[in-house]
């Protein structure tokens, strides 16, 4: 006869109990990594400049558990603080996890959120290093921190655009967005009516981008191998609009965006008419693509050009100029950017 397994209470494991159980399962990938979890700290060897970035998701504030899986929380926990990592052309190495976990979840359900971690830590070669674990009163919160590695010549920060320098993106952008709006649609439709099943079959993609982005790694590689350093560089969270102000505002210049050249996808375009959402609306102002925004030097434009997940949208110009949209009826406005706006619950 099949023994039954035994349900553990967190309480009864202990946070060193709990500790040790996730500690297992840590798998180191890099030699930069010389100790892991396990000591008061970890020992790390990076031979160059080190890149250090931290994001912190909250429950009810960067994620609803009515519709986020923690697998997939898991995972795009990891991936949000790599794409910091990238978006300064350097390669992230390790990171540190920290949980604080209220009462309602179980070991189970920490098993299936770290699962996701360590499933991106595989794909992105990606060591912990160390981290924390607490109780608190209510809710979920995660906090990454992500350590990378770096040549002082290869460094892209976000003030080097110059006048004349191509504005690009990688990947298409407003997808996270749309994924969100139908999920939030579909929530006040169970919670309407709890016994109706969601309508989510023709959203893969965009439902993907939302719940499981991934970080442009391939991007950084392909820098690499093509010999092209970015004059300045940003990664997508806040969306688009949000991006290029910080960018134009830390390089002191101006920028010439074409609405008409903006990267989105047939589903984002198709689910933001449906929704009566101009679709450049949501690319602009979506968030969490996690795509890179970069410019150009013209001269480094062959070098480039035949990568199908780049697209040229703009443009730097001088500060003078202002920040500009160029509409798809040929007329010039002033972008303005929406963005996401972290204090509001």
């Amino acid at each position: 006869m099949k023994k039954e397994s035994k349900v553990v209470d967190i309480n009864e494991l202990g946070e060193f109990g709990l500790i040790e159980r996730i500690s297992k399962k840590i798998k180191i990938y890099n030699k930069t990594t010389i100790l892991g979890p396990g000591d008061d700290g970890a020992i790390i060897k990076l031979p160059e400049h080190t890149v250090v970035s931290t994001d912190m998701l909250v429950e009810g504030v960067h994620f609803d558990m009515t519709f986020t899986p923690l697998k997939h929380l898991g995972y795009k926990a990891v991936v949000v603080n790599l794409s910091d990592i990238y978006a300064m052309n350097a390669e992230p190495q390790q990171i540190t996890v920290s949980l604080a976990i209220s009462s309602k979840y179980t070991l189970e359900a920490i098993d299936e959120l770290y699962d996701g971690i360590l499933l991106a830590c595989k794909k992105y070669n990606i060591d912990i290093v160390g981290g924390d674990i607490t109780s608190c009163t209510s809710g979920l919160t995660i906090s990454i921190t992500s350590i990378g590695n770096c040549s002082k010549k290869d460094i892209t920060y976000r003030n080097g655009a110059k006048e004349n320098d191509l504005l690009i993106v990688t990947g298409d952008l407003g997808g996270a967005y749309m994924g969100l709006t139908v999920l939030q649609r579909e929530k006040e439709v169970w919670k309407s009516n709890p016994n109706m099943q969601p309508d989510l079959d023709n959203f893969n993609y965009i439902l993907e981008r939302q719940l499981k982005p991934e970080a442009r790694k391939d991007i950084i590689e392909f820098f690499k191998e093509s010999n092209v350093k970015p004059t300045s560089m940003i990664d997508i969270s806040d969306g688009m609009a949000s991006e290029i102000f910080h960018i134009c505002k830390s390089s002191n210049v101006g920028c010439q965006l074409y609405e008409d050249k903006i990267p989105i996808d047939p589903q984002t375009y198709q689910t933001s008419m449906d929704f009566n959402i101009n679709p450049t609306v949501s690319a602009l102002n979506g968030g969490e693509d996690y795509e890179l925004l970069f410019t150009l030097s013209q001269k480094d434009y062959e070098k480039i050009k035949g990568n199908p997940d780049m697209t040229i949208i703009g443009h730097i110009t001088k500060k003078e100029a202002g920040i500009n949209l160029i509409s798809n009826g040929d007329v010039s406005t002033p972008l303005k950017a929406q963005g996401w706006n972290h204090f509001k619950i």
